[in-house]
């Protein structure tokens, strides 16, 4: 089955967040180009497998590590080689850490910071 410019566009996003940062399902969604989609950008990220994407870089809403497949854990210790702190499920420093947009451009282009 052929992507979708959902897909694709979410996808782009995730190829763009830098080491030691996150970005929520909703911020991807946003980003996107399709605000309140967070559900629909889970189901990209569960199901695509394209190689060399930070995957692990997107979670959960309020900074929970979330899942990854059937290897949570395994997201946690690649966040955590990437500098973030975790305790339990949680990204320590959360708000430091998750990307915001910068306003007034495309979601095709949005730069992040």
């Amino acid at each position: 089955m052929p992507a979708t410019a959902f897909t694709r566009r979410v996808l782009a996003v995730l190829a763009r967040i830098p080491p030691g940062r996150v970005l929520t399902y909703g911020d991807l969604a946003r980003l996107a180009g399709r605000p309140g989609a967070a559900r629909a950008a889970g189901n990209i990220m569960r199901t695509a497998s394209v190689p060399g994407l930070p995957y692990h870089r997107v979670v959960a809403a309020g900074g929970r590590v979330g899942g990854y497949g059937s290897a949570p854990r395994l997201k946690a210790d690649l966040l955590a080689a990437e500098g973030l702190r975790i305790r339990g499920r949680r990204i320590l420093n959360f708000k430091e850490r998750r990307l915001k947009a910068t306003a007034g451009t495309p979601p095709a282009s949005k730069s992040l910071n």
